[in-house]
This record gives structure tokens, sequence and C-alpha cells, in this order.
């Protein structure tokens, strides 16, 4: 339901001469050699984009074992470099204080010496556990941002596939997809992959996993479950990994800085103003760890609220186990940052009544990890801050610890109440939907005679639901198909991809305003090209009336679509016609959400699809559960028959393989946003309009509206 935004891997570009001049690779073993961590290569650490230009050519070339080589040795220098620069700068820190070691003349002259010598200390480091100058591994922006994106995976698991590595394909695909849910193709791999090797869901491997995120959502998992001991468990382990990985994010940090209001090179700030602008970037880079350790691969937006959350699932957890003085300690930890929650000030006073009368309440403390965290989080941010205004920077301190993110749950402890009496209600995240920001009606009436309604959302089993029939005439679909194959453009919409959700049909489309004028030139009869317009016109008013909005909903994309089953193709087919998705969020299967932000269309909110025809095989539409799996509804489509639904994730859905003939509709999507107006049928609003304004003043005369132009 929604254009797709990536594409199969390009044609291969033109490589650089540098491609004809690289060495064999010292670290390209074979395909199941050992990991880095088991077995390091001698010799200096190869640049991993270096690595990563030979893996694609290869793998343009067809030489797949050499690119599965180049590609796993590219991934395993980009690690150990960045292990190496994180483990230097953290030697060097130790080593090399920049604390002066006291006041008096030429007091700065100890400071700079300790600057010089930590400099030298970690170029000498990396430098000898690199096996080279470090230069070497200075990477284009291109390069480090497919790193971030994970495409060297989409690469191997390819390249796994000729290979006949079935598992391996799987993690790398499986990998790949976790940082690109909205990779439409990449579901679908994984799905036949894992049919065709036999891999059950438990064993999709993340090979880039961050281990503080897997630990919290084991918590949360446990947690859930009721299993308060494991909860702690994997809650505590969580947190040493986070602050673990901020350090390492930290030190990442102190690596080169982009200066992007100016030419680097044409940089002449002095020495104090050139220190401090690039400190103050780094400082904001090692500032901004709050928020890249609460994102999830792939994702702009932060969990809400990730750290303190640790500290108030645990509060309850060690409530639940007996340990009174650990809960009260992550009770007053969590209020470091939210002092005035209620529920949680209302915790710290019941535990208290809990403890014994050996310990003293007042003598118990905030966790002293968060405790130190938060310190230091405020300092940096009153120097940030003092920075901006005395250096004439724009600087905007963000909410990091977002007050309704949250506990999904009711367990808040109120005073007075003892563990065996009170009702507690486990965290529910099994279908989470999201929220959905207005509203939710239906019933409203269908405008239109003839018009046949059959089921609704408690009847397809979902939320804001619709199935109508009779709201085109046989008639009328007859003359819509005929138009269609006048007007249609394979790939359209999707960068002229010919099959752009399976390689087993042809995808061919047409927006409205192509249909107009198509009419207006003559290629197609004019009355077949208005009727496109006016149906979907219709099917508008009717999504409008049904679901009794209170403004006006508006045209976000219009589009005649028709899928073609291959001959030859369709024996033994798994995948689908289109995968499951939702139409304004990015569906994550795995993590039962649905991302609101972009790449998806996100201010789309309501979609409707008109059919034109059943002559054909398979082509079911169906709705599923966020799982993407889970079938609740399924609707054959026929001539005139319209299913509408809400666009958000609580209506994931997609579309059966066709495997016979050629199913065609009118898909709509709508907003109740006017700056997000389509734009074509604004234009087609306007080709309409002059028109109708045509056709009154020349009653009787017979006239080609194409000689008009």
């Amino acid at each position: 339901m929604r254009e797709r935004i990536w594409a199969p891997l390009p044609p291969p570009p033109l490589l650089p001469l540098l491609l004809l001049l690289l060495p064999p690779p010292l670290w390209g073993g074979p395909p199941d050699s050992p990991r880095p961590e088991q077995q390091r290569e001698p010799g200096p650490l190869q640049p991993f984009d270096l690595l990563y230009a030979s893996g694609v050519a290869a793998y343009y070339s067809e030489d797949y074992e050499q690119a599965v080589r180049d590609l796993e040795a590219a991934l395993r220098s980009h690690r150990r470099l960045r292990e190496v620069r994180a483990r230097c700068a953290r030697h060097c820190a130790a080593r090399r204080p920049l604390a002066p070691p006291g006041a008096g003349p030429a007091a700065e002259l100890p400071f700079f010496r300790a600057l010089l010598e930590r400099a030298r200390c970690y170029r000498s480091c990396q430098s000898q556990r690199l096996g080279g100058p470090v230069s070497r591994h200075r990477v284009s922006e291109d390069v480090r941002s497919d790193f971030q994106r994970r495409v060297p995976y989409n690469y191997l698991q390819r390249a796994y596939i000729k290979l006949n590595q079935l598992e391996k394909a799987v993690e790398a695909a499986h990998t790949f997809f976790m940082a690109n849910p909205e990779h439409m193709e990449m579901q679908q791999n994984i799905e036949n992959y894992r049919t065709m090797a036999g891999v059950e869901a438990l064993q999709l491997v993340d090979l880039e996993a961050k281990p503080h995120l897997e630990s919290y959502s084991a918590g949360v998992k446990h947690y859930e479950a009721d299993d308060f001991e494991l909860a702690i468990k994997y809650f505590e382990q969580a947190l040493r990994e986070y602050y673990s990985e901020d350090t390492e994010c930290r030190a990442l940090c102190e690596g080169p800085q982009r200066f992007e209001e100016y030419e680097y090179l044409g940089y002449k700030a002095g020495l104090y103003e050139a220190i401090a602008d690039h400190y103050m970037q780094v400082l904001v880079c090692q500032h901004e760890c709050v928020r890249e350790l609460a994102t999830r691969p792939g994702r702009l937006s932060p969990i809400e609220n990730f750290l303190p959350l640790h500290y108030d699932y645990l509060q309850f957890a060690y409530y639940r186990v007996g340990e009174y003085v650990k809960a009260l300690e992550c009770a007053k930890a969590y209020l470091l940052l939210h002092p005035d929650d209620e529920d949680v000030l209302d915790n710290v006073d019941y535990y208290e009544s809990l403890l014994d009368d050996s310990s003293d309440p007042a003598s118990i403390e905030a966790r002293e990890d968060l405790a130190v965290f938060v310190k230091r989080h405020k300092m940096e941010s009153e120097l940030i801050k003092s920075a901006a205004e005395g250096l004439g920077f724009s600087y905007t301190e963000p909410n990091y610890w977002i007050r309704y993110g949250g506990r999904q749950d009711e367990n808040r402890v109120p005073s007075g109440v003892n563990v065996e009496g009170a009702e507690v209600h486990g965290l529910s995240m099994g279908k989470k939907s999201p929220k959905i920001d207005r509203d939710l009606r239906e019933g409203g009436p269908l405008l239109y005679e003839n018009i046949t309604f059959v089921y609704n959302s408690e009847q397809l089993n979902g939320t804001q639901r619709v199935l109508l029939d009779n709201v085109l005439s046989e008639e009328q679909c007859r003359e819509l198909h005929s138009v269609a194959s006048g007007i249609m453009l394979v790939g359209d919409g999707y960068r002229g991809k010919t099959s752009p959700h399976t390689p087993n049909e042809k995808f061919e489309g047409a927006t409205v305003l192509k249909a107009l004028k198509f009419g207006y030139e003559g290629r197609v009869p004019l009355k077949s090209a208005r009727l496109f317009y006016d149906i979907s016109e219709k099917a508008r008013k009717i999504v409008e009336s049904y679901f009794m909005l209170n403004s006006t909903l508006y045209f976000s994309y219009t589009h005649m679509v028709c899928r073609t089953a291959l001959s030859g193709q369709q024996e033994r087919r798994t995948d689908l016609s289109h995968p499951i998705h939702a139409d304004n969020c990015l569906l994550d299967p795995e993590a039962n959400e649905c991302w609101k932000e972009p790449p998806a269309y996100t201010f789309r909110d309501y979609s409707a699809l008109l059919y034109m025809n059943d002559d054909f095989e398979g082509g079911e539409f169906i709705f599923t559960e966020m799982d993407a799996k889970t079938v609740t509804a399924s609707i054959k489509p026929k001539c005139g028959r319209m299913v509408s639904f809400s666009s958000g994730g609580e209506n994931p859905h997609g579309v059966k393989a066709v495997t016979k003939g050629q199913r065609c509709a009118v898909a709509l999507w709508f907003t109740l946003d006017p700056l997000y107006r389509e734009l074509e049928r604004i234009q087609a609003d306007e080709v309409i309009a002059i028109l109708d304004q045509e056709q009154q003043g020349k009653q009787g005369l017979n006239i080609n509206p194409r000689d008009e132009l």
C-alpha cells in the first residue's frame, strides 16, 4: 500500500581506479573462518572501505566466494577499528590525564603537555594496533553511511544464497532487515530463506545486535511474565552493558568532527577558539549518546524514557521479591530524573514503611551508577549552554527523559497494601497497537443508493475497518478495466520497476492525472478517464462519511494498479503479491511495533481499495496482527467491492500471491492534513473544472477537447 523506498541492488557503478590498484586483502579468510574475537589475521589491519569496495566489485563480477570473503573481512575490519579507537581512548585517558598538577606561572603548560602526550599516545596506540598509519582508515561519508545502514549484509545475503549457504543468508538478511524495517523485499526474502532452510523464528540472529537493548527486551519479557527474579537479572545486566556502551560511544565521539558552517581547510580560528569549537562538537556528541543508546537500529526516534525505565521496572521487581532496600534505591534513582513523579514518590514512602528497625530510610540513597551519570549529564548540559551563549552558536537542550514514556502497566504500590493482597496487572506488550490521535467512530451513512454494507470493524476482527459491495456497477468495472490497458505503465509509482514487490508478478499503474491527460489526447475515451476521477471522489466521500470524520478528508495518492501473474513462475510460490505492511508507519513485526517516522508516509490517515474484477486466482487482501503472520481477516476481491481502513499500525495488511490472471484495483490513500494533499489530484481538479466549463459553454457543438489544447 506504500510506494517502495528501497530498491534492489543498483547496477555496478564505474569502479574507481583505486579498485584496480587494490592489493589482495589480508583479511579475506574463508566464509566459515572464526570471528575476529577468536582469530585475528596477522599484519596491518586492512581499511574496511577498501575491503568493502573489493567485495562489491567481486559481487558484480559474480565471484561470490571472493565477495563473501571481502565483505566479511570489511565487517571485521570495521568492528576492529571501532574496538581499537575506543580502547586507545580509554587507555590514554587513564595514562595521560589532562588535569594540571597545580597552579602558578605557565600553569597552562602542564595542561598542554598532557594534551600533547595524550594525542601522541592515542596516535601511537592506534598505529601499533592497526599495523599502520591511522590515516589509511579515514573513509568517505557514503561508506560510513552504508555501514551504519548495514548495507554490506544486503550484498552478503545474496552472495550466501549463490553459494547455497542458506542459514548464513538468513542471518545476514535478518541483520540487514533489523536496521531497514521498511525494506519489504528483504522481509519476504527472510520468509523464503527460512522456509528453504527450515530455520525457526527463535534461530534468527541479529549479528549487530546491541547487548544492552537485547538484555532490556529480555528483562521486559520476564517482567511481563511475572518472573521477577529473571527480570532483575536481565535489567541489571542491561544497565551494566548500557554504561559500558556509553563509555564506548563517548570515546568514539572524540574522532574528527564536521565543521558544517565553513570549509575546514579555510578555517583560520585562533588556538583557543579552534580547541573550543572542536571540543564543543565532541561534547555535544557525547551528550547525545543518551539518545544514541536508546535508539534501535534503523529508527530515528529513541525509546522514550529509556534509561529511567530500567530503574522503574527494577524498583517494583525488587519489591516483589522482598528486597525493599534495593527497591528503595531504584525508586530514588528514578526520582533523580523525574523528581515530581507522584506514583514513585508514593512507592518510596511505602518501601520505607517496609524496612526493619535497623535500617534508616534517610541513609538509603539513590543508586550510585545513575547518580554519577546524572551529575555528569547536568554538568555537560550547563557547560554546553554556557558555551552556546559565550561563543555564539545555537543549542537547545532536548528532553531526554520524556515523562509519558513510562511503564505500560499498573504496578504502582499504593500505601498500606501488602504484596499478597495487591492486585497486580502484568505488562501487556504482545498485541500492542499504536494510539490513534482522534476519536474512533464508524457507521455513518453510505451516501449512495445500491451500496451494500458487508462487514464492520468487529466482524473484520480489527479497528476502523469496513467492507462494502456494489460501489461500482458491472458496466463501470468493465469500462475501468478497459481504460486500464490504455494508460497503465509498468512499474508506475515504483521508479519503473517491473516487479517491485515480487519477481513472480508484473506490476502496472497509472494516476488519475495521467488518465485525464490521455483522455484529452484522444488515446483513451475521455468519458472513461473521467470515470476514474469520479469513482475515486465517490470513494473519498464514502470513507469520510462512514467513519464520521469531523474534518475534510483529502486525497494523498490515487493509483490504479494491476498485478499480473507471470507464467512459469507460479509453482511452489511462498511469497506474497504485496508483503505485510502498514500505510503510515514502519511495521516492526519482531518488536510488535509500528514506528511512525520517515520514510513512512506518516501523514496518511485512511486507505481504501476499490476492486475492478475477479477473473483471476489468488490475490486475496488480508489483515494481520502486528506480527505480520496471524491473519485476522481475508477478503476476496470482486467487481465493485471496496475495503477501507485507518492507515496506522492497527491495520497491517498485504496481498496474497496472484497465481493466475490479472488483478486490478483503484488504490486510494487519504489525509486529514491539507498540507499533504496530492498535487496531481489538485491538477486533476483544475482539469475537470476547465473541462466542465468548456462543455457548458459549447453544448451542442461537436468539439474534441484535444483541439482546444
